[in-house]
């Protein structure tokens, strides 16, 4: 007897229409790939450090080589704009070249101690289990499973289902690149199944996740019962803090870009806006043309600047939260059959509001203006999120002093920028546990030893 796979239609979110038909991953497909990483493990952990690195250098040639079709598979399957598909295939090749560098520099220690030499040693987990979200699926895949790798571990990858087709490439090319069997594999599958198992396997030795605050606590409680390591990279709510002092022109320019990327389905998106009262008309004016002014197109043409969002089910969601208060102003979107809604901005004075309070991970902007300075982080810390957030003024101790009061893991002083593949990034309180990037990441995917040696 035999049984029908199950499979997953990827949609194109700006059209609606299908993109093409995959099978998804059984419980029985996740134990295989998990068991093949295990074996393949002791041989990738023996190489050599320069051969390690060699080979992640060349996988970064080789994505790099295949940058425009990536990005291509992304405008499809994800509906991300050129602009922004090319810069995270790019970022998957960095950051392949970044941790290249790392297993000739997994340093350890000697420690004076008294009797003796006493010497400490990095070494890696086993295997690694990766789970990545639909809303960057290249680049959140590449800070998995780069620094994973790059400290000796193999990893099995889960993408989500609505957007598996990059990942799954990924796995290709790593193959074509000379990667042995089985040290990277793709297990496309939902995530009650496959990252499920990821959780409950007792040969994963740690999980990586980024995702809902909601599913994320789930998968920790999991993991405590093996007391298997894990990283959560997890949502948010972030402040833009723009002080009256600051340059309100390039704040109200910019802050449409820090919300609307990605169709705002991002946790570091800056989706709510704390302006100094002083400011707080003369922002709203200037902002209006901003969001207006925003190209919202098809994603398959080169001059879009924000996109649909991922699906119905997320367009209904984002429409809901629009339904309970009252546009201030909006931008434009195509109509048709894709999962389309404009950027919006709503003006918020009750800091219990749904929309102030919720992660929306759509387009929506709420203002709210605050009297000083420690008012403005009292309202910034208002949340049970601290991922990300920005503070515009021409006061660089007022910026210092807010960026080190604000509970939040990347903060940007007149900027907006979260993530740097050379910086460490994650999140305070039920944004997330542990930090991914920077030089220290590979250290996260390592055991500690320690070996004394007697005189």
């Amino acid at each position: 007897m035999t049984t029908t796979p199950v499979t997953h239609l990827v949609i194109n979110p700006a059209t609606g229409t299908p993109v093409t038909e995959l099978p998804l991953a059984s419980l029985a497909d996740a134990d295989a790939a998990i068991e093949a990483a295990h074996a393949a493990f002791p041989a990738w952990r023996a190489l050599p450090p320069g051969e390690r690195a060699a080979l992640l250098r060349r996988f970064a040639a080789v994505v790099d080589a295949h940058v425009e079709e990536l990005a291509e598979l992304e405008v499809r399957n994800a509906g991300h704009t050129w602009g922004n598909a090319r810069w995270e295939a790019g970022n998957v090749r960095d950051c392949l070249n970044y941790y290249a560098g790392a297993p000739e520099r997994l340093f350890g220690r000697q420690i004076p101690v008294a009797g003796g030499v006493d010497v400490t040693f990095h070494e890696p987990l086993g295997v690694v289990g990766v789970i990545v979200p639909w809303n960057f699926p290249m680049p959140i895949a590449g800070w998995g499973f780069a620094p994973a790798l790059a400290a000796g571990n193999t990893v099995v990858l889960k993408p989500a289902e609505l957007t598996p087709l990059t990942a799954i490439r990924l796995g290709e090319l790593a193959l074509e690149a000379g990667l042995p069997e089985h040290v990277l594999t793709i297990v496309a599958g939902k995530g009650s199944v496959v990252g499920e198992r990821f959780v409950t396997h007792p040969l994963v030795q740690k999980v990586c996740f980024t995702g809902s605050t909601e599913v994320g606590k789930r998968i920790m409680a999991g993991c405590a019962e093996q007391v298997k390591k894990v990283t959560l990279e997890l949502g948010g709510k972030s402040s833009n803090i723009v002080f009256a002092d600051a340059d309100i022109d390039a704040a109200a320019a910019s802050a449409p870009y820090a919300v609307f990327d990605n169709a705002g389905q991002d946790c570091c998106a800056r989706s709510r806006i704390l302006v100094e009262r002083s400011a707080y008309d003369e922002f709203l004016t200037k902002l209006e043309p901003a969001v207006r002014g925003l190209r919202v197109l098809d994603p398959s043409d080169e001059s879009s600047e924000m996109g649909p969002l991922i699906s119905a089910q997320q367009k209904e969601s984002v429409t809901g939260y629009l339904d309970e208060v009252e546009v201030a102003f909006a931008g434009s979107a195509p109509g048709g059959d894709g999962f389309w809604v404009p950027p919006s901005v709503v003006t918020v004075d009750d800091p219990a509001t749904r929309i102030w309070r919720e992660e929306v991970f759509g387009p929506v902007v709420a203002v709210m203006p605050f009297d000083d300075e420690a008012d403005a982080v009292a309202k910034a810390n208002d949340t049970e999120y601290g991922l990300s957030g920005s503070i515009f003024t021409s006061d660089l101790g007022r910026g210092l002093r807010v960026a080190r009061a604000v509970e939040a893991g990347n903060l940007s002083v007149n900027s907006h920028s979260s993530v740097r593949y050379w910086t460490p990034f994650g999140g305070y309180k039920q944004s997330g546990l542990g930090r991914e990037l920077g030089p220290d990441a590979p250290m996260a995917f390592t055991e500690e030893k320690n070996v004394f040696f007697a005189h």
